[in-house]
């Protein structure tokens, strides 16, 4: 597990040299604190490629990037695991290709040589990678299917560079740092940015399962892997448990290969539970476990946790988090590198710090929601459909009537959770979706934007969620048409950058045996209701583990990650969040008319409404700022 960063540049008058890349380099350092390597062209176009390495496979020096190939005309540098490269190699060899070291990066190269750009499809696992071909003169960019490693690139007046952070491509000194009014829009909806958007106008994402062609200073850009959930297989409940089973062990057992030391993060939900079960009966060694709590009990599943680490006999460990956690929020802005609202980063990165005390790669249960419908909001789809189905004057009553309902500041009130239902299971299946995914929905935007910034917005073409949600979705059911949506910006955008950074931050390697493509693909194909079955979320996944890890932790009600961020608004944080947005510097930005963000704060802290995650929203915007723009 590395960064990665580099430049492309077509003028001859300018130099791509030693102290530019490692200036970039160092950037990166805390994603690889063990080596940093730099390879240099001279050549037209000029060409730095630089590596920060996180040694976890094949420790020697043979090991080192860039790495190239035999002839030195083909250079890489690589970001993350190919958990099949051990099958991959023998078959290269067996084609005439020399290997050099045992790593899985030197893979990469042997299967460019032997198929192009076509190298991407043959590999399993988490990546980010540049390669770039002398004699083609030719940059190859490559992210994988799901969107673990990130990859960022700018590209403007005759340079090329591209960096796994912001804070990398930064420190080339090539983009400016515009704000992209369509991003914060965007930001504000959803709480990330989704790519190939970011904050800065002339900065870009590659997306998740994309491939990016540079020659001749001219970009392409094309996606190599899509998941279908048209196709479905014809196969019996029994048949499909023996297959997801298989995949899901398969999956775990190759993400446990590893020179150094290994964990699992541990929540004791269904998906984690299940990573440990399965590396319990896999591996050999005793399985190390970490778990975080807090100290207000509604938020907190150590308990439950502690159950699955003493089933299997795990050495655990567990961290509490306490309200100075708001002490590391400078640290992950600086990380993230653009406005981020998912306050489970905070727990996220401190379970890294703690593991990365013990071990350096830690398995977790990332994508087991996605792929087998483990989500509220994916019951709610499908009760929203029989919804739709009662006539229309008693679905108009019912409506009415939940609008007379008393609002609460409680999240797990069931009038309030009832009422957000019925007003979104009233609309059309994908603004139902949108609705039910936003932070700030269009309504709560318009009278929340300054009049000035309306006008920035309205000559702008911004994020269409409905368009980029489904577009793809024609004839699927509802329940597969929000599974698709969460695999493809949820998952990536959310949950996957904050692994990636909590972790890296920590110089610690996150694996998700769940997000396996080939699991995924299974998943996908099996019909709507082996992931759901009588409104019971993840109902195949659940029938699959009920013996192997206690009934408790299959049947308990999901929690997530989330902090009590709403009540520490209210109490130890209410002066920091006052003072951050509604400092004279923050209004005068220009975002937001004043007098709502004031009364957002005030009627939060009465407990009149409940506006945790749009004020963290606000906050984290504003924290934005201050570091990279002030």
């Amino acid at each position: 597990m590395c960064g990665i960063a580099g430049v492309i540049d077509y003028n001859t008058s300018s130099c791509v040299n030693q102290q530019l890349i490692s200036r970039m380099c160092g950037e990166l350092r805390h994603r690889g604190p063990d080596d940093q390597g730099i390879f240099i062209n001279k050549s037209s176009p000029q060409v730095g490629l630089g590596h920060r390495r996180l040694s976890i496979i094949d420790l020697s020096p043979s090991g080192r990037q860039p790495m190239a190939n035999e002839k030195k005309n083909i250079w890489l540098v690589f970001n993350g695991e190919i958990y099949n490269y051990h099958e991959l190699r023998p078959e290269l060899e067996n084609k005439g290709h020399v290997f050099c070291s045992s790593t899985d990066s030197e893979t990469i190269i042997h299967l460019y040589e032997e198929y192009g750009e076509d190298c991407v499809k043959f590999l399993r696992g988490m990546f980010a990678f540049a390669l770039w071909d002398e004699t083609r003169q030719t940059l190859l960019l490559a992210r994988d299917r799901v969107g673990k490693k990130p990859l960022l690139y700018h590209h403007r007046n005759n340079k090329f560079c591209f960096a796994s952070e912001f804070c990398a491509l930064l420190a080339s000194g090539l983009p400016s740092r515009e704000i992209n009014p369509a991003a914060v829009d965007c930001y504000l909806s959803f709480g990330y940015i989704a790519s190939p958007l970011t904050i800065y106008k002339d900065v870009f994402k590659l997306p998740p399962a994309h491939i990016l062609i540079l020659k001749n200073n001219n970009l392409t850009i094309k996606k190599y892997w899509e998941l279908q959930y048209s196709h479905k297989v014809k196969i019996s409940e029994e048949e499909a448990c023996s297959e997801a089973l298989r995949l899901l062990k398969e999956a775990t057992k190759i993400r446990l290969y590893s020179d150094v030391p290994l964990g699992a993060f541990l929540s004791g939900g269904i998906d984690s539970s299940t990573v440990v079960a399965l590396m319990s009966e896999i591996s050999p060694k005793r399985v190390k476990t970490f778990s975080i709590g807090f100290e207000e009990k509604d938020y907190s599943e150590l308990q439950h946790a502690k159950n699955i680490a003493r089933k299997f006999n795990t050495e655990h460990h567990e961290f509490i988090v306490k309200p100075r956690a708001m002490e590391v929020l400078p640290l992950l802005v600086e990380r993230y590198g653009e406005p981020y609202a998912d306050s489970s980063c905070i727990p996220t990165y401190y379970v890294s710090l703690e593991t990365k005390r013990h071990v350096t790669v830690a398995l977790n249960g990332d994508g087991g929601d996605e792929s087998f419908a483990g989500y509220e909001r994916y019951q709610a789809m499908m009760f929203a459909q029989i919804f739709q189905k009662v006539p229309r004057p008693l679905r108009e009553l019912t409506l009415k009537a939940s609008r007379l309902l008393p609002d609460s500041s409680d999240v797990k009130n069931k009038l309030r959770r009832i009422r957000r239902f019925i007003n979104a299971a009233s609309l059309p299946l994908a603004d139902r979706y949108i609705k039910w995914v936003s932070i700030f929905n269009d309504d709560f935007k318009r009278g929340l934007y300054s009049e000035g910034y309306l006008n920035i917005l309205r000559g702008l073409d911004r994020f269409s969620a409905r368009d980029a949600f489904f577009n793809n979705s024609q004839g699927l059911s509802a329940l597969d048409m929000a599974l698709n949506a969460d695999v493809r910006f949820y998952l990536p955008e959310d949950l996957l950058v904050k692994m990636d950074i909590a972790s890296m931050a920590n110089s610690l390697e996150a694996r998700s045996p769940f997000l396996d493509h080939k699991l995924m693909e299974f998943a996908a194909s099996l019909p709507a209701e082996y992931k759901m079955k009588r409104f019971v979320k993840k109902y195949i996944l659940k029938k699959i583990i009920k013996g192997l890890i206690p009934r408790e932790n299959v049947y308990r009600k999901k929690m997530g990650f989330a902090l009590p961020v709403g009540e520490w608004f209210r109490n130890e944080l209410k002066g920091f969040l006052s003072e951050a947005i509604l400092a004279p510097k923050a209004l005068s930005r220009g975002y937001f008319r004043p007098g709502v963000v004031k009364g957002m704060i005030g009627q939060h802290v009465l407990r009149q409404k409940d506006y945790t995650n749009q004020l963290w929203a606000l906050l984290m915007l504003e924290l934005w700022h201050r570091r990279f723009i002030d």
